[in-house]
């Protein structure tokens, strides 16, 4: 009898000489595949209204790893009967860290010369990049994937320090697989997918939805995230943990696709598919590949992380995108390893397969550049996207060929030996010229290691700056970069001042009748986002109370008055400024004036905003159209009247910066009350 041709998921007992169904061939169209992905998460990260799934492509390369990795062991032990984990994990590093190390150091020398404040926030993402625990040093500083306002240029290594766990930690798992289930690796790659399926589900079962928001204590401004103050929090060693952002960029939560990966590598082996019936499925392998293909692209078009409308997280990614993702990427592997898969050789041709090869460069060194050429909080234009392009693609080529490939290919080492031995004059001279250049290259990288290990901890944004809750969290190394409402329906971040509380002697002497109304009592009241908070000591010098907090949305600035309407606690006057950190719909806006009726509260000023956000013309639109609903509203145009100090905001266009400034603002405000103005 014939025997049978070898199945993809044959055993790995004593394969014939030559044979190395494993083995793993140079596959061009995984390295188109990888260009897909990393095109998709350069343009999300410029600007994620082009592409508001982009970040995906994350996903696409985590199965693709999982995919190669897995693969490269069992082709090892089926070679050579072993797994030599220090070797494999060698090849890692000088694969991975030279153009880590390369772009970290530029990084250092760029912030010591030109970017020197953020270099102390800056330190401790350095030391978690090197160690790739970047994922899980953001969660416990708070530092947020999805923050716009800090000026961040390692947060990408979030997606690396995920992957390098991974490597870290298979082999070891992998080696007892292939020492005592090899001949059945079908069977573990279904338990594999399973697993995959279980992380999916209880991401979905731990997925917080709704507004996203941290309390804080209404004396200290200290961050509070216990229950019924903070929303989608946890406390954990007494850090105050967003859990939609852990599971995002946690190793286990996120492991999903390089399982599905793992499990694929398994069953789907190139050499042993080429060598059995599927090698006659080329067609069927294109249909799959292309619904894949178009099930990824609706995904990353439809799927997005964040609503900062209402700082809420999608629900459908966390509930299934991330898995429907892991599977559509399998459709595409299996196109991209059969050689006789047309898509496969689409996306094996020349220009993806350049882009691919240089992904990892391209991922490394694009997200600082953005951060450098990017006002803090703003998408990329396409200009700006442009010149980004015209500095990262020159710089990845020359990582790329001029560190990369001969560390990696034993070039470098090889021509610095052979330098050492040659006794020419030539060598001699190209000895003294490496000399001087690395010389110089040491003490400029001295110089800017020294400069961010000494360099302090402060505030960079004017958000930081402005806020006393924000230095707090400098202080604590939180750095308030978490996107999320620093306030509930029952704190806020930094209340000035509070309502007063009139006291008197235990048995009170019999007074005479009043006719004072309690609401008479108390001061006119301001309400506010992180612009107000920078005037807040000019305001609350005039008398106002003041209770103004960083990334107040409209939805938290009407649950606030909802609750101090209910305890009697909102005077005749109010001052109301919101809107600038995100859309304040008609109903928004009519459940705060529902509670400022004007038989109550007389007289409700109301500040337009400015911010180069896509919502503060329909804000504002909606602002200065409340008069005409409700009589009892004063219209300050914030908006307009700022064009006269445009050069005493800071660098975002939109905060109070300079002493002046905050005194402009704040006499703004005592001119619509009537108030006499003070230091003008």
């Amino acid at each position: 009898m014939a025997a049978s041709p070898p199945s993809a998921a044959a055993p790995l007992t004593a394969p014939a000489v030559g044979e190395q169904l494993s083995r793993v061939p140079y596959l061009p169209g995984l390295d188109g595949l990888r260009a897909v992905a990393v095109a998709a998460v350069m343009v999300y990260h410029a600007n994620s209204t082009w592409l508001s799934g982009g970040f995906l492509g994350v996903e696409v390369f985590f199965v693709i790893s999982g995919y190669l990795i897995t693969l490269l062991l069992i082709a090892e032990k089926e070679r050579t009967g072993q797994v030599r984990l220090t070797q494999f994990w060698f090849r890692r590093a000088r694969r991975l860290l030279p153009a880590l190390f390369l772009m970290m150091g530029g990084l250092v020398v760029y912030m010591a010369l030109f970017e020197r404040r953020p270099m102390g926030q800056t330190r401790g993402d350095l030391l978690a990049g090197t160690f790739y625990v970047s994922n899980w040093f953001q969660v416990w500083v708070g530092h947020s994937y999805t923050a716009a306002e800090a000026f961040a240029p390692l947060r990408h290594l979030w997606s690396l320090a995920v992957e390098e766990q991974f490597y870290l930690l298979w082999p070891l798992i992998m080696l007892l697989i292939l020492r005592y289930r090899s001949d059945r690796l079908p069977r573990v790659a279904m338990w594999l997918v399973a697993i995959s399926v279980g992380l999916a589900a209880m991401v979905g079962a731990m997925y917080i939805s709704g507004t996203v928001y941290i309390g804080a204590d209404a004396v200290t401004g200290a961050l509070s995230c216990q229950p019924g103050e903070s929303h989608g929090f946890l406390k954990v060693f007494g850090r105050c943990i967003n859990v939609n952002e852990t599971m995002y960029v946690g190793t286990v939560t996120r492991a999903g696709g390089l399982m599905l990966g793992a499990a694929m590598a398994m069953v789907w082996r190139p050499v042993a598919i080429m060598r059995g019936r599927l090698r006659r499925r080329g067609r069927t392998i294109d249909l799959l590949a292309l619904g894949s293909l178009v099930g990824l692209a609706w995904l990353m078009s439809t799927l997005w992380l964040l609503d900062k409308r209402d700082l809420s997280y999608n629900e459908w990614l966390f509930r299934g995108g991330f898995l429907a993702t892991g599977l559509f990427s399998l459709g595409l592997i299996a196109a991209a390893t059969h050689r006789r898969s047309l898509v496969g050789r689409l996306m094996g041709i020349a220009p993806l397969r350049w882009v691919g090869q240089r992904s990892y460069g391209l991922y490394l060194y694009h997200w600082p550049i953005y951060q450098i050429l990017r006002d803090p909080g703003k998408p990329l234009h396409l200009g700006q996207f442009a010149l980004a392009m015209l500095i990262t693609v020159p710089i990845t080529e020359l990582s790329y060929r001029l560190v990369e490939l001969p560390i990696r290919t034993g070039k470098l080492s090889k021509f610095l030996a052979a330098q050492r031995s040659a006794p020419t004059p030539e060598a001699r001279q190209r000895r003294r010229r490496v000399f001087v250049i690395a010389s110089a290259l040491a003490v400029v990288t001295g110089f800017a290691t020294v400069s961010v290990a000494t360099a302090d901890v402060v505030c960079v944004t004017q958000v930081e700056c402005d806020s006393e809750q924000g230095r707090e969290a400098i202080a604590a190394g939180i750095a308030s970069s978490v996107p999320v409402s620093l306030s509930n329906t029952s704190t806020s971040v930094a209340v000035v001042s509070h309502l007063p509380v009139i006291e008197g002697p235990t048995d009170p002497p019999t007074l005479p009748p009043t006719t004072v109304d309690p609401i008479d009592l108390i001061p006119t009241q301001a309400f506010g986002e992180s612009v107000m908070l920078g005037a807040v000591g000019e305001l609350s010098a005039g008398g106002i109370v003041v209770d103004a907090a960083v990334s107040r949305q409209g939805t938290n600035m009407a649950e606030l008055l909802e609750r101090l309407r209910a305890e009697g606690q909102l005077g005749r006057v109010v001052i109301i400024q919101t809107g600038t950190n995100g859309y304040v719909n008609d109903a928004n806006f009519d459940r705060i004036m529902a509670q400022l009726p004007a038989e109550l509260t007389p007289m409700v000023v109301f500040l337009t905003v400015r911010a180069p956000r896509d919502w503060i013309a329909p804000n504002n639109r909606r602002i200065r159209d409340l008069p005409t609903r409700y009589p009892n509203v004063v219209i300050l145009d914030w908006e307009a009247a700022s064009e006269a100090i445009l050069d005493q905001l800071s660098g975002d266009g939109y905060h109070l910066k300079t002493g002046a400034a905050k005194q402009f603002y704040a006499n703004l405000i005592f001119d619509a009350i009537g108030r006499p103005d003070l230091k003008k």
